[in-house]
């Protein structure tokens, strides 16, 4: 028997925000914590520093390019799983999958590492998507999502599938967190509207999918029952998607709420932004596999109002019921926010569910169970 260092090579196109590549991060520290060597293939970004200072190993590949010079990718990543000879590979997006998973194919059958994919999103269903599903086991995100996969590819076996939520560090994110009194003071330095009204957040990417004319409609309503509050825009805007952020400018423009909205662009402490929200809202028109902002609020102790459909409604459901609101159902979300602005808003279940140590457990267990039963791992 073996006792080698168990290697892992997580795979996805770039480290620059978002969900995903948070869960890559933290996937990577934590198999660091527990001695495996933790490697990231992507085209780099402004996470890379966090990744390499938690003690992964980044490799950059532009791997994700939607480009016909990508194909090179196959060969060369098949050339790096015999230099490194990995034990897991974990692909977490289609394009990178397919270079992956050509590549693997191209080793023989013993030469190959045992393959895991994450399905993070509803991709359209075709051909190109069904990449997620050829790896030996798939791992996805709400139940909504398992549902999804096997109702869009009913040749998957379900006995492959393992659900694990997305979950946040505790000892960080919990009601009893405040930020530090220099990033209060540097905070309301910048942004003194915001200072003395009741804060209401929404936090992503800068997308029409996300629902931010609805969050701008639900302030309207505030506004006109007259009550006082600052509206915040958390989240950058796609550089290829510039005239979407003018969209959204002209609508504040002309709801009349230019001086009770701002956008912040990409933050890098939305922790604390959230922190010291009133409440956080989640509003996308299409259901998504799991909201992260939403867990990270729920528990910091911040209520969420948030559209009822997909992975958000099961995190709502099991944590706080009180904030599922009906999809697009604006009244409802503006009298909602109303009642807690006045009364304050309904208990927070604590989070002992949606957490960090329990989503890594649980990949780590994945990985375990692919692994030869023959295989020690060294502790």
């Amino acid at each position: 028997m073996s006792n080698k260092k168990i290697t892992v090579i997580q795979v996805l196109p770039a480290l620059n925000s978002g969900g995903v590549e948070k869960g890559t991060l933290e996937i990577g520290h934590y198999l660091v914590e527990q001695n495996y060597e933790s490697i990231v293939v992507s085209a780099g970004g402004r996470m890379v520093p966090q990744l390499i200072g938690e003690g992964s190993r980044h490799i950059e590949a532009d791997i994700g390019a939607k480009r016909l010079s990508t194909l090179k990718y196959i060969p060369w990543f098949k050339k790096l799983m015999r230099e490194i000879r990995p034990d897991i590979v974990h692909v977490r997006s289609r394009l990178p999958a397919w270079m992956v998973y050509l590549a693997w194919k191209g080793l023989p059958a013993h030469e190959r590492p045992k393959l895991v994919s994450t399905f993070h999103g509803q991709h359209s269903v075709n051909r190109y998507s069904a990449i997620m599903t050829k790896s030996e086991r798939i791992i996805t995100v709400s139940n909504m999502m398992r549902d999804y996969i096997l109702h869009s590819y009913p040749d998957v076996d379900p006995g492959k599938i393992t659900v694990i939520y997305r979950g946040v560090d505790t000892s960080l994110y919990n009601p009893d967190y405040r930020p530090n009194k220099s990033w209060i003071k540097e905070w309301f330095s910048a942004y003194p509207q915001t200072e003395v009204k009741p804060l209401l957040t929404f936090a992503g990417r800068l997308s029409s999918r996300k629902g931010i004319e609805d969050f701008i409609a639900i302030l309207s309503e505030l506004k006109q029952m007259n009550l006082r509050f600052h509206g915040l825009i958390v989240g950058e805007t796609d550089p290829k998607k510039t005239e979407y952020r003018q969209t959204l400018e002209q609508l504040i423009y002309e709801k009349q709420l230019g001086d009770d909205i701002t956008l912040t662009g990409h933050r890098s402490d939305l922790q604390n932004i959230i922190a010291i929200s009133n409440a956080v809202f989640s509003l996308s028109k299409e259901p998504e596999s799991f909201g992260r902002t939403v867990t990270e609020a729920l528990s910091l102790g911040v209520p969420v109002i948030a559209y009822s459909h997909g992975g958000v409604k099961e995190q709502l459901d099991l944590l706080f019921p009180q904030g599922n609101i009906e999809v697009g159902n604006i009244q409802q979300a503006a009298d909602t926010t109303k009642k807690w602005l006045h009364d304050g808003p309904p208990t927070i279940q604590p989070n002992s569910l949606f957490t960090l140590d329990k989503m890594c457990s649980e990949t780590l267990k994945v990985y375990q169970e692919l692994l030869d039963p023959g295989f020690v791992i060294s502790q």
